[in-house]
């Protein structure tokens, strides 16, 4: 599956079923950080091809200028993207585990060493925890769309670019994006951090809110 196959088969294939079940065309978009990312490419695709069935979109953590990606950045190198592109061609994706190894070496006091004194050291039992556990539930990447993806939007910054990126045939530009959008970022996302986020509000064209919450990536965006 390639980067184009996630827009076709997602959100574009969605907006059809949605008007075959329902009969409305119009719908609200809603996407979160990676699937954001994709829903800014999907609407200036749409916006290629004249298609103004999305009336709103709300963007959770979403990138769009990804220059400065914080310590992420240490992960995706042109040895390391080298060294994923030969291991996935091995097998066809990416295990969900490689993924978040990496966010929780990023989070290391938090993701790791709490546990190795709480439950190791000391012997207690971990408490419950309900981010961790939807933390845990991770995802196989295909590896077709995840090369495309960090070879294009992280190391080209394409996004950013006027034409750079094409999905399925169509140059894609963001400045054409005339939707109305919601951004909100959270101040300690080290994933997605909020001055990559904050870009969209010159780029995107559309009456655009951008909101700067507390906590982290997770957190900030379920916290009340």
């Amino acid at each position: 599956k390639s980067f184009e196959n996630y827009m076709l088969e997602g959100p574009l294939a969605a907006m059809d079923a949605i008007e075959e079940a329902t009969g409305e065309k119009e719908v609200n978009l809603l996407g979160f950080c990676i699937g954001g990312i994709l829903s800014v490419a999907t609407l200036a695709y749409m916006a290629a091809k004249k298609d103004n069935r999305v009336k709103a979109a709300t963007f959770l953590t979403t990138m769009v200028d990804l220059t400065d990606i914080g310590e992420a950045s240490i992960f995706i190198d042109d040895d390391q993207l080298t060294a994923m592109e030969d291991y996935m061609a091995k097998k066809g994706y990416l295990e969900g585990h490689h993924m978040s190894g990496m966010f929780s070496l990023l989070r290391e006091n938090d993701l790791i060493w709490s546990f190795v004194v709480n439950n190791y050291l000391l012997g207690k039992e971990p408490l419950p925890f309900d981010l961790l556990y939807w933390n845990s539930d991770s995802t196989r990447l295909p590896a077709s769309m995840l090369i495309y993806y960090l070879r294009n939007f992280y190391k080209k910054n394409g996004l950013m670019k006027k034409n750079e990126l094409e999905l399925n045939g169509v140059p894609i530009d963001i400045e054409k994006v005339k939707t109305p959008s919601y951004f909100l970022s959270t101040k300690d996302d080290h994933i997605a951090p909020w001055r990559s986020c904050y870009p969209a509000v010159h780029k995107l064209k559309g009456p655009v809110k951008f909101v700067l919450g507390g906590s982290g990536h997770i957190g900030g965006v379920v916290n009340p």
